[in-house]
């Protein structure tokens, strides 16, 4: 009776068990065709029902709609830009798709990941900023994007970021309880520590840190997730990717719903570009997807969609103590757990 060969009984396992780890984690050219499907079929989606909510709200016989504009990019992939102007219910929405390929990755991106400096990678995504015209429907946007990063014979590197954020100028607070609501609950068949992990990383992110202010009341982001740094695989990542895409309507639609067709003072607008202007600070101080597009030569009509058509600056602007304006930055405009209130 010969002995039993240790050697070739446990390799097998260990090979077996790397090898479905790997194909869990690793994603595949399919994988990645997904993704994109979902982002294109997503972005309709979004512009779909915006356009719904300026018809119900419009006294326009023709109500402002999407104008799609394809673009190409010379070093590889492209996109759809779809924009709404000077509607009823939405002054400027911007909703885009875009999937490229980058040979030559900007310092943006290489700064926080040395591993993928001589890759070739392709990046792919849905972003929207919506800027309605009443100063009662607060600002919003939202992102969702997979990055990967690729060398010959060897695996991918690759991960997923998103999330979206609420930035009112006369907030009410069943709103803010709901978009936090909304954000709890996508995150929950994920983790207890999903919502307050993403959560807090928002309102870090959304910091301007040179008027020592939050840009709105804040959601989920999230950014580098992957196996390694939360232990989901691709399929799990996607997963959430997909319960972050649709939750912005959940979160957002209601509040429309709700406020679109609130009287407002020219007090009020002016007040609402005023902080509109903060907006316009963010995105070209510290966004990080501004600096990505701006570095790797990115379709610049398209990486700057997400400003304001009209922002005004006040010098050493001060609210009445007591006042709706005040109770914004006095009140809403700093983390807190919206869920116990």
């Amino acid at each position: 009776m010969s002995m039993p060969n240790i050697e070739s009984n446990t390799n097998p396992l260990t090979t077996d068990s790397m090898s479905m780890s790997n194909a869990m984690t690793t994603p595949t050219h399919n994988d990645i065709m997904r993704v994109r499907e979902f982002l294109v079929d997503l972005q309709a989606r979004i512009c779909q029902a915006l356009e719904a909510q300026e018809r119900d709200g419009s006294s326009n016989d023709k109500p402002a709609t999407f104008v799609p504009d394809d673009w190409e990019r010379p070093e590889g992939g492209g996109g759809r830009s779809c924009v709404l102007a000077d509607g009823d219910v939405i002054e400027k929405a911007g909703v885009m798709f875009s999937h490229i390929h980058v040979h030559n990755l900007p310092a943006s991106a290489t700064a926080r990941h040395p591993d993928i400096a001589g890759r070739k990678a392709q990046a792919m995504g849905v972003s929207l900023v919506v800027h309605p015209k009443n100063p009662n429907v607060p600002t919003s946007h939202a992102n969702v994007r997979l990055f990967v990063a690729e060398k010959e014979g060897e695996d991918p590197i690759w991960w997923f970021g998103g999330g979206f954020d609420l930035t009112p100028f006369y907030p009410v607070l069943a709103d803010c309880v709901h978009w936090h609501q909304v954000c709890h609950d996508l995150c929950a068949p994920f983790g207890d520590s999903v919502y307050p992990d993403f959560k807090q990383w928002c309102d870090e992110y959304f910091h301007l840190r040179h008027r020592d202010e939050q840009r709105g009341i804040g959601g989920l982001f999230y950014d580098d997730v992957n196996f390694e740094s939360r232990g989901w695989d691709f399929e799990t990542c996607f997963n959430f990717m997909k319960a972050v895409g649709n939750g912005y309507l959940e979160g957002i639609l209601p509040i429309f719903e709700q406020r679109k067709n609130t009287p407002y003072t020219e007090t009020q607008r002016e007040f609402q570009l005023y902080r509109r202007g903060r907006y316009v600070e963010y995105n070209l101080v510290y966004d990080r997807g501004t600096l990505f597009g701006l570095q790797s030569n990115g379709r610049i009509e398209s990486i700057l969609v997400s400003m304001p058509p009209l922002a005004s600056w006040h010098y050493r602007f001060e609210p009445t103590e007591g006042s709706p304006e005040f109770e914004l930055t006095d009140f809403y405009l700093k983390p807190r757990d919206w869920l116990t209130l």
